[in-house]
């Protein structure tokens, strides 16, 4: 590492040595900074802050910039949204480094505004955090602080970890003994507002009563820089690029560090939030088709300890349904419960409500579950067949490999099964793979797991920015090695402890996870298993460019009423990535060079894993037999008829009673293609 350094803690005390880059100077156009304002001031009933938002439904009181001195005598700033009385109310954080309002990202930033009414919130939200008109308005005070480093906040931006989480939980019981506060606390937001919770609620402040991570990641390693082993530094360089900071602040650079450490040591294993230590009750939700936050928010509703935890997975995009005004009344019946102590039948939601995806036709959506996975879930092995191209349900005899060049744009390897019937596949999948690299000493695999109309084209399906109904899986082969204390059968788990390079004529097996997915499939319809060699992209390209909105604000206030015409400044507006031209470190490469093999059969037992349910009143039967097929499923299925095989919790039979739930899917697969 050469340049800026500081010292970070991980979760034990130690101090750990860590790179630092430069941010946006807060002035910069796209750090969109009204300037720092100390100030107290009445947001009236009506007024607007922005054109085209919703006026606010009340009379909001408003602290701008109140200082919050951490444990480490750094002082951070945050705006405060409470209602325009004398009483303490329970309080929603909201924490992250985009700027306490507007900021560096908004959805004015998205094309169409990210299918999300302008209407629908206030503006005076921070970006992906609550709306305080609407809380404000049920009661509740609104924590938006600028974490340290960010803005005018003193310190270094940091990429989560121990620190991170002792920071939040900092600001936590600040915030308690204030006044206006009843000493309960709760946490909402979505994305880098929900991976702030799980850091900040591994800490247990004690005032902390309640969390809601909508969608985000909780392991840095696996799950965003360094899937699989596969470093991605292209979203991590855009997030950075985008943080302004005073000159004597920057941010942690998370490049340099990879660059540093390509294997696991203790400033990796401290970007992995302690999820075994949260205990307060959490509203969490999820989507199978996110790119970034599917697998570890799913891995947070599994594997924290809290007693009082539920789950929905939707359909949609992260934002949208954050600001869905149904599920922020959902949201509301949770922290009313949780936060304002109201005895309001929450309990009685059912602790998992799913959504299955159904590309060429209709999602289910709110499926009720008794947990998730799905507990009469069943795994069936599907054995590859190089030779044919193919996916057999029994071992393939004979051995065959496919070789493709990982240095061409366009190269890989597909495997194909067609639907003998109606199909749902919910769940962990894995890729079990031989491979052999002809003239390198690594391999970075790309995997997807995907559905396809009977003549082999793409359906067409919609969801959010950015998000695909394929289930995505990804290694490094030399980083293969499994922690097999935290691997299970259907979901592998790299230690990254260790390099294997490999050697002229090695050909080894590696376990690929296959991030979870739900997908209804039609008879005919085609299981697709893609194997892509992964490459670097020097920026990052997703869906949307980031930084363009130019956003007109009143220049004395903060809201007003439009009749007034006030005089308007305007922020923002910036051409470019914002920090595309601050240095930074050099971007890590993938590993790909040469030819690739996969190898089936025989010994080679090359497989993809998936999920699929029990049929039989509790007895497996993942996929069907001729015999079975022939007989209807009339016998023994549940409800007698075909069509209805899967083992139906007592909440889903009550909802597809009173007509609200559609008919449970069959379970069965076919011929290969």
């Amino acid at each position: 590492m050469n340049g800026k350094t500081m010292i970070l803690h991980d979760r034990n005390g130690n101090e750990m040595t860590v790179a630092v880059r430069k941010a946006l100077p807060v002035d910069a156009p796209s750090a969109r900074y009204p300037g720092f304002k100390p100030e107290t001031l009445l947001l009236k009933k009506g007024s607007i802050r922005l054109k085209g938002y919703k006026p606010l439904p009340c009379d909001i009181l408003l602290e701008r910039d109140v200082p919050v001195t951490l444990r480490d005598g750094v002082t951070i700033y945050t705006d405060i949204f409470r209602p325009n009385d004398d009483k303490a109310h329970p309080a929603i954080m909201a924490m992250s480094p985009y700027g306490k309002e507007i900021g560096s990202q908004w959805l004015d930033d998205t094309p169409n505004h990210a299918g999300i009414p302008m209407e629908a919130t206030s503006g005076l939200q921070k970006f992906e955090g609550p709306d305080p008109a609407y809380w404000c308005d049920h009661g509740y005070a609104i924590i938006n602080p600028d974490v340290r480093g960010a803005y005018n906040s003193e310190g270094i931006i940091l990429f989560f970890g121990s620190d991170y989480g002792r920071d939040g939980a900092d600001i936590i019981e600040w915030a308690a003994k204030q006044p206006w506060c009843s000493g309960k606390i709760g946490m909402s937001g979505n994305s880098w507002l929900a991976i702030s919770q799980w850091f900040t609620a591994a800490q247990n402040p004690p005032h902390l009563a309640a969390i809601a991570p909508w969608e985000g990641l909780n392991d840095c390693c696996r799950e965003v820089a360094t899937r699989g082993g596969v470093m991605m530094p292209e979203f991590v360089k855009m997030l950075s690029d985008s943080f302004a900071s005073t000159e004597s602040g920057g941010v942690e650079d998370v490049i340099a560090m990879m660059n540093a450490h390509p294997t696991m040591n203790n400033w990796w294993e401290d970007k992995e939030a302690e999820l075994e230590k949260i205990d307060v009750p959490a509203y969490i939700v999820a989507s199978y088709s996110n790119p970034i936050h599917t697998y570890g928010t799913l891995e947070g509703y599994r594997r924290i300890s809290s007693k009082e935890k539920w789950l929905r997975i939707h359909n949609t995009g992260e934002w949208d349904d954050y600001y869905n005004a149904e599920h922020t009344e959902d949201l509301r019946k949770f922290f009313d419960r949780y936060l304002k102590g109201e005895q309001n039948g929450w309990e009685d939601t059912p602790r998992v409500r799913l959504s299955v995806l159904n590309p060429g036709g209709k999602d289910v959506v709110d499926r009720v579950e008794e947990d998730f996975p799905i507990p009469r879930t069943r795994y069936k092995k599907l054995f590859l067949n190089a030779e044919e191209g193919a996916m057999e349900e029994t071992p393939v005899s004979h051995e065959s490999s496919v070789q493709y060049d990982s240095d061409r744009k366009r190269s890989g390897a597909s495997f194909s099964l067609r639907m003998a019937e109606d199909t749902e596949i919910t769940g962990y999948m894995k890729l079990r793979l031989w491979v052999e690299a002809l003239d390198h000493d690594d391999m970075d695999l790309a995997v997807t797991v995907e559905k396809r109309r009977p003549n082999g084209l793409k359906y067409q399906y919609t969801l959010g920015p950015g998000m695909d109904t394929a289930a995505t899986g990804y290694i490094r082969v030399s980083l293969r090695a499994l922690d097999e204390a935290r691997s299970a059968e259907e979901r592998p788990f790299q230690s990254m402890a260790r390099e294997e390079k490999l050697k002229k004529g090695d050909i080894v097996p590696v376990d690929i996870l296959i991030w979870p997915m739900g997908l209804l499939f039609k008879k005919g319809d085609i299981l697709r298993v893609n194997v892509k060699p992964y490459k670097t992209k020097k920026l990052w390209t997703g869906p949307f460019k980031l930084k363009m909105a130019k956003i007109d604000l009143p220049k004395e206030g903060y809201t007003y009423f439009p009749e007034d015409k006030p005089e308007m400044v305007t922020i923002g507006g910036a051409e470019m990535f914002a920090g595309s031209q601050v240095d930074t470190a050099e971007m890590p490469r993938d590993h790909n060079r040469g030819r690739h093999v996969i190898h089936t059969g025989g010994k080679y037992d090359s497989y993809h894993q998936l999920c699929a349910g029990e049929n039989h009143r509790g007895a497996p039967h993942a996929f069907s037999s001729p015999r079975h097929r022939r007989a209807g499923c009339q016998r023994h299925c549940q409800g007698g008829r075909r069509g209805q095989g899967l083992l139906l919790s007592p909440f889903y039979r009550q909802k597809r009673r009173a007509g609200k739930a559609p008919p449970a899917p069959h379970l069965g697969m076919g011929t290969r293609i």
